[in-house]
């Protein structure tokens, strides 16, 4: 089975897309646990544009929450996915996003995205990730 990417949605948007670059050399996690992980962030440098955007202290403490959270994924345990591949209830494990939601995707970074490490030179003086530099058919 080909995975094409993960997706990762709020609210039904789409916010993140990590697309299968294997075949250049991008590990893709397939057959390994994965987990989501959430923070505040701590208004350092890079999540602030170098201090561009100011943080209101006076609204501390910050705080994150989640209602209706909902993950759809495979179970691995001893080498074996709980995902079968030939059922239509696992359609979404080859999908990729549709015109529209690229385009719903690419107004939600505008709009909303702080921090591209794809886009942090200083991060990484050597040259960006091959997952930042190379092009696919979306």
């Amino acid at each position: 089975m080909l995975l094409h990417e993960s997706e990762f949605y709020v609210d039904g948007k789409p916010i993140r897309e990590f697309k299968n670059l294997e075949g250049v050399g991008v590990p893709y996690p397939k057959n390994q646990p994965m987990r989501l992980l959430s923070s505040v962030w701590n208004a350092d440098d890079w999540a602030t544009r170098g201090g561009v955007v100011k943080t209101d202290w006076s609204e501390a403490p910050f705080e994150a929450s989640f209602k209706h959270f909902r993950a759809n994924g495979c179970v691995w345990s001893n080498g074996v996915s709980s995902c079968n591949s030939n059922t239509s209830d696992n359609a979404w494990l080859s999908r990729q996003l549709d015109s529209r939601s690229q385009k719903r995707l690419k107004w939600v970074h505008k709009k909303y995205m702080i921090y591209n490490y794809c886009t942090d030179t200083k991060w990484f003086p050597q040259g960006l990730p091959v997952e930042c530099t190379v092009r696919t058919k979306s």
